[in-house]
């Protein structure tokens, strides 16, 4: 893997009790009872040393630390790896193709 293709999308499944979250809740309006609730994130890292990160607090999401379960590699492994400009551009894709399929998502 050349250096300038080391980074990675990834999504994290986020426990239930992310949708008592009010500010998560108002930006999934179209969030599909039963559907996972998820992060969608970019890393120059390796994906499972990024949740690891995020849930030692080390430059985390709050709702990752607060509710993150797993990685969901089925959903993003495909993408990686990629240069910085696609991966950027792919965690926005994921995420909107995500909650066009009912999911919740967060993307930061």
């Amino acid at each position: 893997m050349s250096r300038r293709n080391h980074y990675h999308v990834y999504v994290i499944e986020l426990s239930k009790d992310v949708l008592y979250k009010g500010r998560f809740r108002k930006s999934n309006p179209d969030y599909i009872t039963g559907n996972p609730c998820v992060y969608v994130g970019m890393t120059g890292l390796d994906p499972d040393v990024r949740f690891d990160k995020h849930k030692a607090g080390i430059q985390s999401n709050r709702y990752v630390q607060e509710f993150g379960l797993r990685l969901l590699p089925k959903l993003y492994e495909v993408y990686n790896p990629m240069p910085y400009d696609g991966a950027r551009d792919m965690e926005v894709e994921l995420a909107i193709a995500l909650r066009e399929a009912g999911y919740g998502v967060w993307q930061a």
